[in-house]
């Protein structure tokens, strides 16, 4: 199929960009001429999928540019051939903004190890809530487990976070938990009405059934009374589940990039999404927007008449 106006257009100034930048590499760098092919080569082929996607290069951003990485590996491209592909970005966009043709590089904060990572695994709305009405609610272990859950799914916070909660760092009447993240870094994580009610039921009726001493500070503790482990809540997942008959592989850390998928599909900012989570590189966590644009594009397929 012939290309139309625009996108002959598109393609033609993107090929005049990556030969100024050969240019440049070659005479300003003095890199050999099987480097030179290399990059034009990785390039060439980052604008065709850039066209596919109705994308430019002065228009893209770190999102795209994930995404672009990991359609490589679902093509099955090596881990080097990743890594090559971005450093030809990286140092292509570098020179871009170096020649003022971009204000920002969108790759200033990509990092290649973030490679080796899979799509985030996720759950619906409905498996979550299946897995949080599995627990006794007429036990103090059921009290504490459904509080657990609909905690982690209310806030995203990690499982050594939840597990580390004491009880002056969870204030049910203002809504909002304060949690201890990596680096040392505290944040404030609103929380929502139903784990308010099921956190505050536990306080209630199952944490003094729980405790053995009333000196304990910790907010979830086991059935000897002291704080609960990362494993016990790991077993705790796992047990309910396999009772909602849920064959995927379902752990804490699931649920926590469920909370994420769900927010970002509900139109929550990014970068809020990052603050709950508590990433450090928004990059972490745009990896979730990969996931949500693959879902935007099945619901589309399925449900456009002519898609």
């Amino acid at each position: 199929m012939p290309l139309s106006n625009e996108a002959f257009r598109m393609e033609s100034d993107g090929r005049r960009t990556i030969e100024a930048f050969i240019h440049y590499l070659g005479v300003e760098r003095g890199l050999a001429l099987n480097t030179l092919e290399s990059y034009g080569r990785d390039l060439r082929q980052y604008v065709e999928y850039l066209q596919r996607e109705k994308d430019t290069l002065e228009q893209v951003s770190s999102a795209t540019i994930i995404a672009y990485l990991l359609s490589l590996r679902q093509e099955g491209k090596a881990n080097s051939t990743i890594a090559r592909r971005l450093a030809a970005l990286k140092a292509f966009y570098q020179f871009m903004v170096r020649e003022h043709r971009l204000v920002e590089d969108p790759t200033l904060n990509l990092e290649s190890p973030k490679l080796e990572k899979r799509l985030p695994r996720v759950i619906s709305v409905n498996e979550v809530e299946k897995i949080i009405h599995q627990p006794n609610l007429g036990q103090p272990a059921g009290l504490r487990d459904v509080a657990m859950m609909e905690l982690l799914y209310a806030t995203g916070v990690r499982v050594s976070e939840l597990v580390s909660l004491n009880l002056d760092n969870v204030n049910l009447e203002e809504e909002y938990i304060r949690c201890l993240g990596k680096g040392a870094k505290e944040r404030l994580i609103p929380v929502g009405g139903a784990a308010v009610l099921r956190a505050a039921e536990y306080l209630k009726f199952g944490r003094p059934r729980l405790i053995k001493d009333p000196r304990e500070v910790s907010f979830f503790v086991n059935h000897h009374g002291r704080r609960l482990t990362r494993q016990g809540f790991w077993k705790i997942v796992k047990k309910y589940a396999r009772r909602a008959c849920i064959e995927k592989e379902i752990t804490p850390h699931t649920i926590r990039h469920s909370f994420a998928t769900h927010l970002l599909e509900n139109g929550a900012d990014l970068r809020a999404v990052q603050e709950m989570l508590g990433h450090a590189d928004i990059s972490t966590t745009q990896i979730y927007t990969h996931i949500t644009q693959g879902r935007i594009k099945e619901v589309y397929g399925k449900a456009h008449p002519r898609a």
